[in-house]
């Protein structure tokens, strides 16, 4: 089965969840240019979804969103669902302290997609080693870094500069002269375009 383009999956799922980066900010954005369904009758197509089926979308929002397999998703909420605390909020820290978030978060890569790439080609360090699993996750005092000698790619040209216009959570520090971060504290008060709750029912049937 030929996998679907990033924008068709927006498109299909019916939520801009900027897979492309800053292309997402633009009139490019698929989005903004079709915004209805994938499909030949997709803009007559109207859903009238079951309790389940709104469930199931909102899971596969946040799946998409992340870059999650199945298996990904269900073992966060599995983890979620085993500590103590309010069941939402675990569920959105675990997905936020996840290796490919805090790269994108610290603007070091322009998506989530991007930032697995970064990661899966051994140019993305953790407290100064190497990790290539995208769904490494990053605890408090962990200091996130772009690999020395990758720092010359044409990917990371000019970053110092863009990077003076990011806008970083208040659980993340990057000192922009060494391209450096630093986990300050789990992720909380996070605010997502998402319906957690929706995800957890899902889950708790």
């Amino acid at each position: 089965m030929q996998k679907r383009s990033k924008e068709k999956q927006e498109r299909a799922l019916g939520m801009k969840l900027f897979l492309k980066g800053e292309r997402c900010n633009s009139p490019k954005c698929a989005m903004i240019r079709r915004p209805n369904r994938p499909g030949m009758h997709g803009s007559k197509r109207k859903r009238n979804l079951s309790e389940y089926g709104a469930q199931l979308l909102e899971k596969q929002r946040v799946r998409v969103s992340y870059g999650l397999q199945e298996k990904q998703m269900a073992k966060v909420i599995e983890k979620a669902f085993k500590k103590p605390g309010a069941v939402n909020e675990t569920i959105v820290s675990y997905l936020e302290s996840q290796l490919s978030n805090v790269v994108f978060r610290l603007g070091l890569a322009s998506s989530r997609i991007v930032a697995r790439q970064l990661i899966a080609h051994g140019h993305i360090w953790v407290n100064g080693r190497k990790i290539t699993s995208s769904f490494h996750f990053v605890k408090k005092g962990d200091v996130v870094s772009i690999k020395p000698s990758s720092l010359k790619l044409l990917i990371f040209k000019d970053l110092p500069v863009k990077l003076k216009k990011h806008e970083l959570p208040d659980w993340l520090f990057l000192d922009i002269e060494k391209l450096e971060g630093k986990v300050l504290n789990s992720p909380q008060n996070i605010e997502l375009p998402f319906d957690i709750g929706l995800v957890v029912d899902y889950y708790s049937k």
